[in-house]
Parts: structure tokens; sequence; C-alpha cells
């Protein structure tokens, strides 16, 4: 299976800040469920913005479809890549499907007019979420949870190899955050999407993903020859089962866990100073 992005090498700060990834490397092959974690700050949203061209590296490339991501034109790259950020109320008074029809922008005519082609991808998209029965609402009027859906009918509809998402489930309830990843794993399997999705709940991502970058957010200083002095990564790629453990989550995010297990994969409760059951967390 080859890959469809080819990080090689990347860095990329901002001043007066300084460095936020450095040398980053990590390939993610055609459809695969690649979650990026870590904590706030750790450069997960740059990374993003950097996958889908919003951000240029100050160092590395970034690859997609076996071509540098620079020499794709915007119209190009939208045929490649679909991004849903994180859910935001729109200001103007777009109905749903006004909104997913905007996916089509890329494939239109010099004169703009939608064809039969995009107006089936605009109807399957809607179908496909649960969101045919509302799409003449105007989007301001749907709940967070529903406009999340739109997001990514608008994403499906955008018909690309590749879908981006910037903490797809933030703000939803418990019964929204799992739909809203059965959706992305059906368009997984059933469309053979490549998905990266940003996520702070490291337990849907076990579940879910086939693989997790985790963003460690330290700054790998330089090391001088003989001193001695150890490397703290940036970053680690892998299995979830060989990225999320007790100690690394707690180096990492700076909180103790719980640690159980549903089937083949853990699952993580962070246990503060005063939770109750503050006692029964682990860290091996």
């Amino acid at each position: 299976m080859s890959s469809i992005i080819e990080v090689k090498n990347v860095s990329f700060g901002y001043f007066p800040q300084g460095s936020i990834l450095q040398e980053v490397s990590f390939d993610v092959k055609v459809g695969t469920f690649l979650s990026i974690a870590g904590p706030n700050g750790a450069g997960k949203t740059t990374l993003l913005n950097l996958l889908c061209g919003l951000l240029r590296p100050q160092a590395g490339s970034i690859m997609i479809e076996a071509a540098r991501i620079q020499s794709y034109s915007p119209r190009r790259l939208a045929q490649k890549i679909a991004v849903v950020r994180q859910e935001f109320v729109p200001v103007f008074d777009f109905t749903v499907a006004e909104v997913v029809s905007m996916a089509r922008t890329p494939y239109l005519g010099t004169f703009g007019f939608d064809g039969k082609i995009d107006r089936e991808a605009v109807s399957q998209a809607l179908e496909a979420t649960d969101t045919a029965q509302f799409a003449m609402r105007p989007m301001k009027n749907l709940s967070g949870g529903e406009r999340q859906r739109v997001f990514i009918a608008r994403a499906l509809a955008q018909n690309t190899a590749i879908m981006l998402l910037d903490e797809p489930t933030s703000f939803l309830d418990l019964r929204h955050q799992v739909h809203i990843y059965d959706l992305l794993k059906a368009a997984q399997l059933e469309k053979g999407k490549t998905i990266v999705a940003i996520t702070h709940d490291i337990n849907l991502a076990a579940q879910y993903c086939d693989e997790i970058l985790l963003l460690t957010g330290r700054r790998p200083a330089k090391q001088r020859p003989g001193n001695g002095t150890e490397n703290p990564a940036s970053y680690f790629i892998g299995k979830a089962k060989d990225i999320f453990s007790p100690a690394q989550i707690q180096d990492v995010f700076g909180v103790r866990v719980f640690t159980g297990k549903v089937g083949n994969e853990n699952f993580f409760i962070p246990l503060g100073r005063f939770a109750k059951d503050s006692g029964q967390a682990n860290s091996s």
C-alpha cells in the first residue's frame, strides 16, 4: 500500500515563540485513519495547516500523492484534500444544502454551473451524514452536533482522497462524538478515504484510528558530541497500543491515569490529585 502523504523532516515555527515543529517525518498510507494527539501548544493545528497547504514548511518537504504540495494550484489541491475545521456558528444565512454544495466549487466549469455529478455528490453526502432531513434549514439554526455533520457532509461532497479534521468532536456530547467517528470510519472503510484527525480524546482515537501521531510539544536541542545529554523525542507514531501507556501519558500530558481494557485496546481515565479514585491511577 503506497503513501498518499509523505512528511520529511518538516520544521515550522512562529515569531517570536520559535520552533513549534522540528524535523517531523512520517508517511500516511492510502486508506489509513491517522489521529494526531498531544497537549495544547504541541503543534497539532499547525501541522494540519501544513498538510493542507495553508502554511509552508520552513524546512523539509510535504508530498501529496508523490508531488510536492507547493506544486499544486489551490484548485487542484482542493480536489485532493478536504478540510473540516473546529465547529463554529456561521454568520450568514446559508442553508445546509448551500453549504454542502460549496464543496463542489473546485470542479465547476468557467461559468460556475453545477451539473448532475455535482448534485449527486451533494445528495449522497447529505444522506450519508443524515443531514438531508434539514437540507433547507439555515445553518445558524442547527445544534453543534448537526453543524459538524454538515461540515463532514461538505467534505464528503468535495470527493477528495484525503480528509483533514481539526478536533471534529469538540463541544459535542457523547452520542454525537461517537456518531462523528462512526461517520469518519465509514468514509474510510466504505469509500477508501485517507483521514487525518486531530483529537484530544485518546480513547476514541484508540478505538477508531489505525495509527497515532503523538506530538509531545518538546523542542529538542541539538546535542553536542560527548555531553551525554539525551534529546527528548518531539513526537511518536505507531499503533495506539504502542503509543499510549500510563507512563507515556503522564510524561507527555502531565497527568496520571487509571488504565483498563476493552477488547484489544486500553482505555484511560485521567485522575487528578483530588479525584475520588486518585489512588487507583497507575504509571506503568
